[in-house]
């Protein structure tokens, strides 16, 4: 080989050591950012994430955060995240310094075509828009004196609830709580939405409808390649088919109370809602920064987003926590009772009764601590550079707040990988603030100011649906079939063998 082959070789492989570098390296170095582990040429970590054939969520549980401590980066195409994982920074970060951390990044076409391009509470950047809608939201649907009003829609819905339980058990000898629970927590939150009743058939399409939604705005390779987004034509087409699908869903309704709140409520029977109580009532006249009167499009967002996160969230919860009961009967003995101690064993469980339930609230909390709805926040943007725990991050960078680990954290509490109800009454959980805002030890509807803004109303409908099932009936496994803990993803960690339960009626 001459000379000149074997130098340009070496300054080849010289040239190749060097970009390997560069594209490796996913922390410290010049920019100061936190660790993380080596990532390949061009997609960084994407190619190993991918490789583990498992969803993100249970590789940074069960590796990443272990390996590499509570902040660490990752290069993931052209994206780069910062992921949290300890108590004291996400309190730093959404609590001390919550402006810095408020915002959020910049969303796939997909999601702007489902968000209309933002114009939704929980992807709008933080300003004047996300400050109208989310203030609008709280003051027209989960104000006390709005709930209150409302408690007619539980009623009803959880009536219908209890009736489809028997006539399930009756015909199959047992009943499939996911699937139930969804289909009742939808048909609450389309009637405060829209103010109207509507047939079973109708809720269950929504419902599909809206979960196709949730699964296609879930991330996806153009997320972190948008430079190939165009290759992706076929999925974009897809998606607006989907929308178009949801529209078609969602607009008569829409179109319906807006003739039933100009009428001054001359409507058919559908309509339940006085004018004024349901939440769209209140997006018809708001004038939105930026956007000025919203549109029949904005207003199927905003509202699906609401049906949406408080459907899946509150579903998932109540087959955790019915699973726990299945699998350990004296919890469930000691909730009928104190349930019984209220009501009476032939009384109807109201709203203002499990206010009072302190064990049914402590075995609600331990579901929320040993199974919280999301395992990750909505990612988070920062507005600009800035520092936490004296690494930097980046103006561009995408900042994910893993707050499973807090509610596992041995450190913080006592025998956590065990549900135990008792110590939110005598224990480690006295007095724990899930808001986050003093200290942070479980986080089930985020914290700062992008928290959750309907956790009260979510926490209300699974403390009620859970009273009124344990009150009726004894929840046991089915025989032959005991229920498996096991977890996958579905936009929340969820049970892999959706719970079935033999029940029995009360005596």
């Amino acid at each position: 080989m001459a000379f000149t082959d074997l130098l340009i070789l070496f300054f080849a492989l010289l040239f190749l050591r060097f970009w390997w570098r560069y594209w490796s390296v996913t922390g410290g170095g010049p920019k100061n950012l936190p660790p993380g582990p080596p990532g390949w040429p061009i997609v960084g970590n994407l190619g190993q994430v991918i490789l583990q054939r498992r969803h993100f969520v249970f590789t940074v549980r069960d590796h990443l955060r272990a390996k590499y401590g509570p902040i660490f980066t990752m290069q993931m195409g052209q994206r780069t995240l910062v992921i949290v994982t300890s108590s004291d920074l996400i309190h730093e970060a959404l609590v001390q310094r919550g402006p810095a951390f408020a915002s959020r990044p910049e969303d796939s076409p997909i999601r702007l075509l489902f968000s209309v391009g933002k114009c939704a509470i929980n992807s709008a950047e933080y300003g004047p828009l996300w400050r109208t809608l989310r203030r609008n939201f709280v003051t027209e649907l989960i104000n006390p004196a709005r709930v209150k009003q409302c408690s007619w829609v539980r009623k009803w819905a959880l009536e219908n609830h209890m009736k489809r339980l028997r006539r399930e058990a009756s015909e199959k000898g047992f009943v499939e709580v996911m699937s139930n629970c969804r289909l009742t927590i939808c048909s609450v939150l389309i009637c405060l939405c829209f103010g109207a009743k509507i047939s079973e058939d109708e809720i269950k399409k929504i419902e599909s409808v809206l979960k196709e939604v949730m699964l296609i705005t879930l991330p996806k390779l153009p997320d972190f390649f948008p430079v190939l987004t165009p290759l992706f034509r076929k999925q974009l087409r897809q998606a607006k088919a989907l929308r178009n699908k949801q529209l078609e869903c969602l607009i008569p309704l829409v179109r319906n109370r807006k003739a039933f709140v100009e009428s001054g409520g001359n409507g058919g029977p559908e309509m339940a809602s006085p004018v004024g109580a349901a939440y769209i009532d209140s997006l018809f006249g708001l004038d939105a920064p930026g956007r000025g009167k919203l549109g029949e499009e904005e207003l199927v967002t905003l509202c699906s987003e609401a049906i949406n996160a408080g459907t899946d969230t509150s579903a998932t919860t109540l087959e955790w926590a019915l699973l726990h009961l299945v699998l350990d009967q004296e919890i469930q003995e000691k909730l009928y009772k104190e349930i019984v101690e209220h009501v009476g064993k032939d009384g109807l469980v109201t709203e203002s009764d499990v206010e009072k339930m302190s064990y049914l609230g402590a075995v609600v909390k331990e579901t929320f601590r040993r199974h919280p709805p999301g395992h990750f926040l909505l990612s988070h943007a920062v507005t600009e550079e800035t520092k936490l725990g004296g690494y930097t991050i980046p103006e561009n960078a995408s900042v994910e707040f893993y707050t499973s680990w807090v509610a596992e954290d041995p450190a913080l509490w006592d025998d956590p990988g065990k549900f135990r109800p008792e110590r939110f009454l005598v224990g480690d959980g006295v007095d724990v603030d899930v808001t986050g805002t003093r200290a942070m030890r479980m986080l089930p509807f985020g914290a700062g100011r992008r928290i959750c803004p309907a956790l009260t109303l979510g926490t209300l409908h699974v403390l009620l649906s859970l009273a009124r099932m344990v009150h009726a009936f004894k929840w046991l496994p089915v025989p032959g079939a005991p229920p498996s803990p096991a977890e996958t993803f579905a936009f929340t960690v969820v049970m892999k063998d959706p719970l079935k339960a033999v029940i029995l009626p009360r005596v």
